[in-house]
């Protein structure tokens, strides 16, 4: 039954292992109260506004690589019409739409419209693109007044308002800071590389410029998991590349007629190209090289009760430190682990991690206090075969799972003297 697995099924369940990340895949709308008559919105820059006679105005608010689209003019009553929860996300997209047009993308009558939000706020529609926005691109908002609530006007051209960000300078400048995991080792079975830029980049055929090849130099195929939503961070400087599940799980297709990605025993180079663009336009500074070594796979899940708790002393500052028997997911094992009072209360601080991803060092915002405290685990964490707690990455999901927990956290309680 396994080889019904196909890559649509595998793409789903990966865009399903990163959606609690900040950034969602649709539009949204948010409505703020309605503003009283006479107010209006302050704008930290205005690009090609664009008015008509019968007093509505649309222009472009920019700062930095973000840009919202304003539309003023719009009565008391209309305003009131366009919060009523009747009003459907098609409804905004006809009144509202943003278009991004590329040379190597022309514009199609049927071409979606931007993802983003739609709000009103301070007497103002305004549309807030969803990702930020690249150099070399332009962009066209387009507002429809005869398909407002209520109106009764025929059918018109739009009021359009051309925006496109200015050039910047043209000296390579940005470069890959690191490749995550750090360690020269890897497990056969390694699930992900996190890859992080010195500054933002630009999206899309980000997988011509990624290159994994053996130590003899061949371009090994296919090895990734492609997919056109592109697993970036709000800031578009944090990549997240899956290996293809399909090559690394035992007993479907992908891994039976082709092999496995990686191969134990064996080096191997990620390779990152320098003609890969930032989200200035310009190319890398330098390509980037991570060399490993490939190990046995990794098949057990993580086991919290092996883990060392370093506790700090009272009164101090030190860093409460985790030691691993092994490496694990570095964005997660940073993001979810969290540290609680005996009475429930998050400490803050700020969590790094050391010796290949293998020691979790958490240095809190205030000095310490006698007293007890825990470790809270979500059994989410993983190592780098995708591994969870109590749930290896390979258990079939039609077998079910002998050792799962049934807690979705691990506590793990230490003294602070």
């Amino acid at each position: 039954m396994t080889q019904t697995f196909c890559r649509f099924h595998w793409t789903a369940a990966v865009v399903a292992m990163v959606a609690v990340s900040p950034c969602t895949l649709s539009s949204s709308v948010s409505v703020l109260p309605a503003p009283v008559p006479g107010q209006t919105a302050a704008a930290s820059e205005n690009r090609s506004p664009s008015a008509a006679p019968n007093g509505y105005s649309v222009r472009w608010v920019a700062e930095g690589r973000t840009a919202t689209v304003q539309v003023s003019g719009l009565s008391l009553a209309t305003l009131k019409a366009l919060q009523s929860p009747r009003w459907s996300l098609g409804d905004w997209k006809r009144v509202l739409a943003v278009y991004a047009e590329s040379e190597d993308l022309a514009l199609s009558p049927d071409h979606p419209p931007m993802l983003g939000r739609y709000r009103i706020h301070n007497g103002l529609l305004g549309f807030e693109p969803q990702f930020p926005l690249d150099t070399g691109v332009a962009y066209r908002a387009e507002f429809h007044p005869d398909q407002l609530p209520g109106a009764q006007s025929a059918k018109r051209a739009p009021i359009v308002a051309a925006f496109k960000l200015p050039a910047m300078s043209h000296r390579p400048r940005t470069v890959v800071q690191q490749i995550f995991p750090s360690s020269p080792n890897l497990p056969e079975n390694l699930l992900k590389f996190y890859v992080h830029f010195s500054a933002p980049m630009s999206r899309g055929k980000i997988y011509e410029h990624i290159h994994l090849r053996d130590d003899l130099g061949k371009e090994i195929e296919l090895p990734f998991l492609e997919i056109d939503e592109e697993l970036w961070d709000p800031a578009m400087t944090r990549l997240t590349l899956f290996i293809d599940p399909g090559r690394i799980k035992r007993g479907v297709l992908p891994l039976e007629e082709i092999g496995p990605a990686l191969e134990a025993g064996k080096s191997y180079s990620l390779i990152i190209n320098s003609d890969w663009k930032d989200g200035a336009g310009n190319p890398l500074q330098a390509a980037f090289e991570k060399r490993f070594r490939v190990v046995e796979p990794d098949r057990g899940p993580p086991d919290p009760g092996g883990w060392q708790i370093q506790a700090p002393q009272a009164g101090t500052r030190a860093a409460l430190q985790i030691v691993f028997p092994e490496s694990m997911d570095h964005a997660l094992a940073q993001r979810v682990i969290h540290i609680v009072t005996n009475s429930g209360k998050e400490v803050s601080g700020d969590v790094t991690l050391e010796d290949q991803e293998r020691r979790w060092v958490f240095v809190p915002s205030n000095a310490w206090h006698s007293g007890t405290y825990q470790v809270l685990v979500p059994t989410t964490v993983e190592d780098l075969a995708g591994n969870n707690i109590g749930k290896p990455f390979e258990v079939d999901l039609f077998e079910g799972v002998h050792r799962r927990l049934t807690t979705p956290t691990v506590k793990l309680p230490f003294e602070v003297r």
